[in-house]
């Protein structure tokens, strides 16, 4: 059972000047699944994510990435063991083609991100993976298009490309159908299914339609403590977990977002 979870805190703590913001939480994320964590506003999700990609240090507690400690690990080193986050807000150069935006990526991953002195020509091998990541999130047609024209659900469909050229084996997506419309919500939940076949993906997310029909395991925050966790059907049902999210139990959760 050890060998099928791949990141683990272990009464994982963040105190801000006296307030607990993240409280004793243990987390364990399987290989291969899609862990959403959900809770009410202030639950201490984002700060969450924030310790485990090492953007806070953790007042107390630990964090292991495939059996590792990596506590005390800097951002870069996370990021080069395979744990890549998107963030909230669309983080893309608008100004760059779709296509120029993935090869950034991609050179940050090969190391060549500062051969500044390069040609373009010299580029172009890494074209050929580029067009298969945007294929992957059905953004090949939109190759040489500057991102600032890209709808709002494919600038973050672009974003979970260039997560994806950094090849990782731990994918964080903080709230990734935030601000969408109906039709967008759709794609990014199709599009996140479908990356999560060959990878793991931890994702903070309000959409409860998203969470429902896309994740294996929900863990619930409340004041920065773990409230629930378990399969959507399990957790939905939880009068606690309803009542944290609605004020009352005789409402369902399913309604929420």
């Amino acid at each position: 059972m050890s060998e099928q979870i791949i990141l683990e805190t272990k009464a994982l703590t963040k105190e801000f000047k006296g307030f607990v913001a993240v409280d004793r939480v243990d987390l364990k994320v399987r290989r291969g699944t899609i862990h959403a964590l959900i809770g009410p506003n202030g639950a201490g999700k984002t700060t969450c994510f924030n310790l485990l990609t090492k953007f806070l240090q953790p007042t107390s507690g630990h964090i292991l990435f495939k059996g590792e400690d990596i506590t005390r690990e800097a951002p870069a080193h996370i990021a080069r063991r395979g744990i890549i986050r998107s963030f909230q807000i669309s983080a893309v150069f608008p100004h760059l083609s779709v296509l120029e935006n993935v090869r950034v990526a991609l050179q940050r991953k090969l190391g060549t991100s500062f051969h500044f002195w390069r040609s373009e020509t010299s580029l172009q091998p890494l074209n050929q993976r580029v067009l298969e990541l945007l294929r992957a999130v059905d953004l090949e047609e939109y190759a040489q298009t500057p991102t600032v024209e890209l709808s709002y659900g494919r600038k973050r469909a672009l974003e979970i490309a260039t997560t994806l050229a950094m090849d990782p084996e731990l994918m964080l997506l903080d709230e990734p159908t935030q601000g969408m419309g109906l039709e967008d919500v759709d794609r990014i939940r199709q599009l996140i299914k479908k990356v999560a076949a060959s990878r793991t993906v931890l994702m903070v997310e309000h959409n409860m339609s998203v969470v429902s029909s896309i994740a294996d395991t929900i863990t619930v925050l409340q004041r920065g403590a773990t409230l629930a966790e378990g399969p959507y059907a399990e957790v939905s049902k939880n009068p606690a977990v309803i009542e944290a999210y609605m004020g009352t139990a005789s409402v369902e959760l399913k309604g929420a977002h």
